[in-house]
Formats: structure tokens, C-alpha cells, sequence
């Protein structure tokens, strides 16, 4: 893997992390880093999961793997935010 995908994961991570805390209603009781860590996995995911149904690539912007991608953050940041605020 080269620096330049590397960077653009993080990246791509920063907004799609952030982009599924906004989705997410109320505080969440988890850091910027955590958040960071849920986008870079639910980019990664959502890609892998666009790829299996075939929307990965299409003409134009990709709306369905951003929405797969987001959704999978959302769900990612109301876990763990679930998760620490149990103990």
C-alpha cells in the first residue's frame, strides 16, 4: 500500500466518520480518533459491500457506496458510543 492511498483512507475516513456522527442523533461520548477509526472501517467496508452488489462503480458520483458507507459509519459511532456510556 502506498503513502498516497494510505493518506486518502484516513481522509476519505475523516468525512465519512464525521458525516455518521451527524446522522447519528444527540452527544456521542466518543473522541475525534474513534470517529476517525469507525470512517476509515466504514469506507472500507462500504466499498467492499458496494463492490458485492455491483454499485461500486457507476457513471458519475457514487451516491449508493457514499450512502452504504455512511449508514455503516452511523451504525459504528451509535455502538461504541452505546458501548462507553455502559460503563
Amino acid at each position: 500500500m502506498e503513502i498516497s492511498s494510505i493518506i486518502g483512507a484516513i481522509v476519505i475516513g475523516i468525512v465519512i466518520g464525521v458525516l455518521g456522527r451527524l446522522v447519528v442523533p444527540g452527544r456521542q461520548r466518543i473522541g475525534v480518533v474513534l470517529t476517525i477509526v469507525v470512517g476509515i472501517v466504514a469506507a472500507l467496508l462500504g466499498s467492499a459491500i458496494a463492490a458485492a452488489f455491483g454499485v461500486a462503480d457507476t457513471k458519475g458520483p457514487d451516491w449508493i457506496e457514499w450512502f452504504i458507507q455512511i449508514a455503516l459509519a452511523a451504525v459504528g459511532v451509535a455502538a461504541l458510543d452505546r458501548a462507553r456510556a455502559r460503563r
